[in-house]
């Protein structure tokens, strides 16, 4: 008993990937703006001190987690967009 047609399951591996190359391509680019932000800002002189080096890990992951989550709306809105334009039937 298959539930779903031919049609149907290649319009949801395509969604699928589509969202992964989505969330591929803000995982770069969010990585690259934090590690460039992370250079402009002269992050590595805090490590210098025992309670620099501690709190600097939690402090580049917040940084690139703000940046990483706005990416969201925009992921969903491609995908969204991409679903949309598919023919289900």
């Amino acid at each position: 008993m298959n539930q779903f047609s031919q049609i149907e399951i290649a319009n949801w591996i395509a969604i699928y990937l589509s969202a992964g190359m989505c969330c591929a391509i803000a995982m770069v680019m969010s990585v690259s703006v934090t590690v460039h932000g992370l250079w402009q800002d002269k992050a590595w002189q805090d490590v210098r001190t025992v309670r620099g080096a501690v709190l600097f890990l939690p402090k580049a992951w917040w940084r690139w987690q703000k940046l990483y989550l706005l990416s969201t709306p925009v992921t969903l809105g491609i995908v969204s967009y991409f679903a949309a334009t598919m023919t289900w039937a």
